[in-house]
């Protein structure tokens, strides 16, 4: 049903030190420059830096993975380390580092089977979900897959156009968050066929037309269907 992570959108207090950090720092190329947003390129998939002046806001304290091509990995280690505290983790042949930007999102740059250079793509995004038994469904409908439920039950990871794992509120690895009121935008062939889905359970429909659909989840993050 949903084919593509489209966007991620960030909030950031003060936009010139958060786009120093993606655009310099990261090296994420700039698309788009607006008074209150800074939209920049992780692959495909858009990086939105946004001040909150109106709705929807972008996700505060989020934690999300940006992929790097695997041989690229040292680099990035030797390039960050002597400026940020980073934490390394092993997951099977792949490795993971983490930092923090400068509005406290925890960025994990993690090995993935990506073209480069650089980074090249989203692979994963974390909401903080006041019930997993209410989050899940209403994820599975719109086409997500359960992977994994983590062994506190405070947890669940799914697979769709992305990872997209879904925490009731605790600290995971290198002390990260979960997201609150994300804004998370999916391509889909059918944005109506979307909202019928889970239209049952959305706390508000914001804008419907055959190309876009707007919607808040059932926690408030802001979700948009578009073509």
């Amino acid at each position: 049903m949903l084919t593509g992570l489209s966007w991620l959108a960030l909030e950031v207090k003060y936009l010139e030190p958060a786009r120093r950090f993606y655009a310099e720092t990261l090296s994420l190329p700039v698309r788009d420059e607006r008074e209150n947003e800074c939209v920049l390129a992780a692959g495909e998939t858009d990086l939105v830096l946004r001040r909150p002046d109106g709705l929807p806001r972008g996700g505060l304290h989020t934690h999300y993975a940006f992929s790097i091509p695997a041989a690229e990995y040292d680099d990035w280690w030797d390039r960050l380390s002597d400026e940020y505290d980073l934490e390394e983790v092993q997951f099977g042949s792949a490795k993971s580092l983490y930092l923090y930007d400068p509005d406290g999102n925890c960025v994990e740059l993690g090995q993935r089977d990506v073209d480069g250079p650089g980074i090249d793509g989203v692979f994963e995004v974390v909401l903080e979900v006041e019930s997993l038994e209410r989050a899940r469904p209403f994820y599975e409908d719109l086409g997500f897959e359960t992977v994994d439920v983590g062994d506190d039950r405070k947890r669940v990871r799914m697979n769709g156009p992305m990872a997209l794992e879904l925490w009731e509120p605790h600290l995971g690895i290198a002390d990260a968050r979960g997201g609150v009121h994300v804004d998370l935008g999916f391509e889909t062939s059918e944005p109506t066929a979307a909202l019928e889905a889970v239209s049952d359970r959305v706390r508000h429909v914001d804008a419907v037309d055959d190309e876009r659909v707007v919607v808040r989840d059932p926690d408030g993050h802001f979700l948009t269907f578009t073509t």
